[in-house]
């Protein structure tokens, strides 16, 4: 699913108010209306292509003259010296949305690339790799969807699209069989249940519960082990908690249906792209 124009508009006409403001002064000094230029969008480095669309959709609210043709799509793994895209028009309203939109295609590029590449982690199991809502706020949508090129698997999209009770939810409520108990009697079974345990007691809770799917937090190999031993199959299960590289490597031949990671989002490194003029 690509997203809309609708869906980024706020969040594009704020990137231009605050790096733009009343104009780019070094920009409209040198250049007139009537100059023109070609840049090129060229990689610096391998990774999986994301964010084309966002910086079509720079220029359209920038300026409409400018025109955006990709040379490759989102999803597309290129490499140094790929050219991704070319950007004409007017040479003042090209340079004015240059960071604008390097830094949106920069930033869902490296995180679809990461998520690519921790997918590869997981190849000849049956485990999806989730993202989390620890993302830039009013970036979700980019980010999540970034997520999806790389290969990965979104997790809610926020608070109102599925139940996820956790510590502070179980403290204030008195207990995991009392939070879940509520939801049920709320709302049926029109939401997905998911009940965090940090220990083996919250995961036997968890179970006696009927929580559709239980993550173990913050746990090590030897305890993930025993939960899965006592979840039996009751329950699909999420493995969460400083998720990285390594660790994911440790226990990719675990029984479990998910592994979330945050950092996929909240840690990003910007892919190496750059404009080049012709």
């Amino acid at each position: 699913m690509n997203i809309k124009l609708t869906d980024v508009e706020q969040l594009i006409r704020m990137a231009i108010a605050e790096d733009i403001g009343e104009g780019d002064v070094t920009s409209r000094a040198i250049f007139t209306d009537s100059d023109s230029s070609h840049g090129t969008i060229v990689s610096r480095q391998e990774g999986i292509l994301c964010g084309c669309d966002m910086v079509r959709y720079v220029y359209e609210i920038l300026d409409s003259r400018v025109s955006v043709v990709p040379s490759v799509t989102d999803g597309t793994m290129i490499g140094p010296g790929s050219s991704v895209m070319s950007v004409e028009g007017p040479t003042v309203s090209v340079l004015s949305g240059e960071r604008i939109a390097l830094n949106f295609i920069q930033r869902m590029t490296g995180i679809a690339t990461r998520t690519s590449r921790v997918v590869s982690l997981l190849a000849g199991t049956s485990i999806r790799l989730l993202d989390t809502r620890k993302t830039t706020p009013g970036y979700r949508l980019l980010d999540k969807y970034a997520v999806r090129t790389g290969g990965g698997t979104n997790h809610r999209m926020g608070l109102y699209d599925m139940v996820m009770i956790k510590d502070n939810h179980i403290s204030a409520a008195g207990g995991i069989g009392k939070a879940v108990a509520i939801v049920r009697e709320r709302y049926g079974s029109r939401f997905i249940v998911e009940v965090e345990a940090a220990t083996l007691d919250e995961v036997r809770e968890a179970v006696s519960s009927g929580a559709n799917i239980i993550m173990l937090d913050n746990m090590d190999k030897a305890m993930m082990q025993t939960a899965i031993g006592i979840i039996q199959r009751k329950a699909r299960i999420e493995v969460s908690g400083n998720m990285d590289e390594s660790r994911i490597k440790q226990i990719r031949e675990l029984p479990v249906d998910f592994i979330s990671m945050g950092s996929l989002t909240h840690s990003v490194t910007a892919f190496d792209l750059s404009m080049e003029f012709a």
